[in-house]
């Protein structure tokens, strides 16, 4: 009985893991995307991407990624529900947005080096990222996307926000992460502000609503404040 009052218990207390059941329709969209956009896509890159040089060290941040969106759901999950709701709230959005996107638009980009200059470990890494990940379905990038979705709600987070240090190890990391996306020829330019471009409009659907009410809020109790 105390085992099942407990299970109970930890159901009613993380109930909003029900969001993570987005999972299931964002992995096998993608996969099917991944399977079926191969070789006729809109290519997606610019003159300025030649310029950009091919740095293979770049794969670390690149990497840190997946335990930078996982230790920020964490956090959220376990310590802040309606910045958890916010946060998933975002991310998925824009996920979705991206899945319709390359679904209508097919694309992918030609910058990937066929010869590399130097042969060490990170580059060695960066053909296993090669071969275990494909150079179409690139706009709007979600690497971006997803890293400032997490720079904003750590932003957003009245907790997290105290924390100078860890507000800044975040933005530093998520700035790595972005030059990441380039440096490693994942990405073009203009995936890139594509991913910035629709974390603005997004914002002002999720947080900024959020953000006019406090103000308001904090002016309607300065108004009570009794006279002395």
């Amino acid at each position: 009985m105390k085992l099942k009052n407990r299970f109970a218990g930890l159901v009613k207390k993380y109930r909003h893991a029900w969001v993570f059941l987005y999972i299931f329709i964002y992995m096998p969209w993608f996969l099917f995307l991944e399977k079926h956009v191969t070789t006729h896509y809109h290519v997606i890159q610019i003159r300025l991407d030649e310029h950009i040089p091919f740095i293979e060290y770049f794969i670390i941040p690149y990497l840190l990624w997946f335990v930078f969106i996982v230790a920020a759901f964490l956090y959220f999950f376990f310590t802040d529900v309606p910045g958890f709701y916010r946060l998933a709230k975002f991310m998925f959005t824009g996920m979705t947005v991206f899945l319709i996107i390359c679904t209508i638009f097919p694309n992918g980009q030609d910058l990937r080096p066929v010869v590399f200059e130097r042969d060490n470990i990170f580059v060695d890494m960066v053909r296993t990222l090669y071969r275990a990940d494909t150079c179409t379905n690139v706009f709007p990038s979600l690497h971006v996307f997803n890293s400032l979705s997490v720079c904003i709600a750590v932003g957003e987070s009245g907790a997290l926000r105290k924390h100078k240090g860890i507000c800044a190890g975040a933005y530093v990391l998520a700035g790595l992460i972005i030059l990441a996306t380039m440096f490693l020829k994942q990405h073009s330019v203009l995936d890139v502000l594509g991913a910035g471009v629709m974390a603005c409009v997004l914002y002002q659907f999720v947080y900024a609503p959020q953000r006019r009410r406090v103000p308001k809020f904090a002016g309607q109790k300065s108004q009570k404040r009794p006279v002395l």
